[in-house]
């Protein structure tokens, strides 16, 4: 990794009966200059804060940050902001975390100088608390949550992401452009729970992907297909890495339609249709 080339971010996901937020606590450094910021995206809205680097501190190997007074651990989150753009305060408590049972990278974790790594930290877990932003209160009472996160030097060119918790499961689906060497080839990451039962689908296990069209991903591996289709068109603008520096401009849904479908053959494991998910489409 070159000198200056970094980022690492962490994904807190937290729904509530009405409410959906999404917080990114995140370190990066451009140009041997470290720096901090704090994304939030939810329904109505999104923002984005930097921070002195000096009162900062963001894990690589867990998730775990603290920017100025704000805290993100797997156990929750504290909100202590108030700027002209934001004012957020108020704690959340997670419980009863769902770790995937290995790497969701599997043996590419152990490949140096991947642009991006992935690592899902819980695939569910219940979210309780309140946080009031910029005078709006969002009540969360044991709904679900999603911890995730990325690091290298940038976000993949051309990717779909999405995830999304239902009684007794969740899902996380990535499906990537992924240079490696002269090389590019289409890198597929995802996990089904479904009760104790939980299905991989990755490149490692030989999965493969069809080309990305109209918001509709599709992954084939052996017996099992796992679609996942963007119902809804109304993402909103986040900055995300290149080379670490936070310019790059994508879009995502942090709560919105789409339909998922798990087979095995001819039976089918799961069909799904939820207003609840949260999707990245960044392909033509």
């Amino acid at each position: 990794m070159g000198k200056g080339d970094y980022f690492c971010g962490w994904y807190f996901r937290c729904q509530g009966e009405r409410n959906t937020i999404a917080l990114i606590p995140a370190a990066h450094r451009t140009g041997g200059v470290w720096s901090a910021s704090l994304q939030w995206i939810s329904r109505e809205a999104q923002g984005y804060l930097t921070f002195p680097y000096d009162r900062c501190r963001v894990e690589r190997n867990r998730p775990w940050a603290v920017l100025g007074n704000n805290w993100f651990s797997p156990q929750g989150i504290r909100l202590d902001l108030h700027t002209k753009d934001l004012s957020a305060e108020g704690t959340l408590t997670f419980r009863n975390l769902t770790p995937l049972r290995y790497d969701i990278m599997g043996p590419f974790a152990c490949i140096p100088f991947l642009e991006c790594r992935h690592r899902v930290c819980s695939l569910g877990h219940s979210v309780s608390g309140q946080l009031r932003v910029n005078g709006r209160e969002m009540v969360f009472q044991g709904g679900p949550g999603y911890i995730e996160g990325d690091q290298g030097r940038s976000f993949p060119r051309r990717y779909g992401w999405t995830q999304c918790a239902f009684p007794g499961g969740g899902l996380m689906l990535a499906v990537a452009e992924v240079p490696l060497g002269p090389v590019r080839f289409t890198g597929v990451t995802g996990a089904v729970r479904l009760g104790e039962k939980e299905y991989r689908l990755a490149t490692y296990w030989g999965a493969k992907a069809e080309k990305p069209r109209n918001g509709v991903l599709t992954v084939h591996q052996g017996e099992l297909t796992l679609t996942a289709a963007l119902l809804d068109r109304g993402a909103r603008p986040l900055l995300a890495p290149t080379r670490g520096d936070m310019r790059r401009i994508i879009r995502e849904n942090v709560a919105c339609r789409a339909h998922y479908v798990l087979r095995r053959g001819e039976r089918v494991l799961l069909d799904l249709e939820t207003d609840q998910a949260a999707f990245e489409y960044e392909y033509p």
